[in-house]
């Protein structure tokens, strides 16, 4: 009987297995480390690229900053120069208003037939006295007084007949009460504080 001794086999196949499994430990830790450097890298120039993203971002927001403080410059110039302008205009239509509403009375005077002797103004309420030829030639004046854009209403306060012995002639003596444009309306008074007192 012929016998085999397979210890020495055994043996060798032992360490060739051992070394497999050392060969695929550290295969694999070095593809590990390799794909762990790869994304490192990939990251890294990523990161250097979002960088510089963000720096021409600020770069950016700088200039645009420079553009708002700007922009809020000239807006602020702008109402500033509005402001100015609706002074002036103001002012320029408080001196051609009393003009422009003297011209409108006197385009409204019946010419030859009516005089007026008195004008005054408070607070957008005209008072106009005068003389007229007879009663008509009144209600035509109100009546052209009514149709001007500075007058709102007219009204017939007295009118009485007046005589002119020297020139023998008798006119109707008449004053208008009119409301303008310029009125103001009154502010209400407010009722004063603290308890009323009764009388006993």
């Amino acid at each position: 009987m012929i016998r085999i001794n397979l210890l020495p086999y055994r043996a060798a196949r032992k360490h060739e297995n051992i070394r497999r499994q050392v060969s695929v430990y550290f295969l694999s830790v070095f593809c590990l480390l390799t794909l762990m450097i790869y994304s490192y890298m990939n990251l890294n120039n990523e990161l250097v690229k979002l960088k510089g993203e963000e720096t021409q971002l600020r770069k950016e927001m700088a200039s645009y900053a420079k553009v708002t403080r700007e922009i809020a410059r000239i807006k602020s110039r702008t109402k500033e120069i509005q402001d100015k302008f609706n002074v002036i205009m103001n002012l320029e239509k408080q001196r051609s208003g009393p003009v422009r509403f003297l011209e409108e009375i006197a385009i409204s005077v019946p010419i030859d037939r009516l005089w007026l002797t008195a004008i005054s103004e408070k607070r957008g309420n005209l008072t106009l006295k005068g003389n007229a030829m007879d009663h008509d030639t009144v209600a035509l004046f109100m009546t052209n007084l009514e149709k001007t854009k500075q007058i709102t209403s007219v009204d017939l306060e007295t009118t009485k007949l007046q005589n002119f012995p020297k020139y023998k002639l008798n006119t109707a003596s008449f004053v208008l009460a009119c409301k303008t444009v310029f009125q103001q309306d009154k502010p209400e008074a407010k009722p004063k504080k603290g308890k009323s007192r009764r009388r006993r």
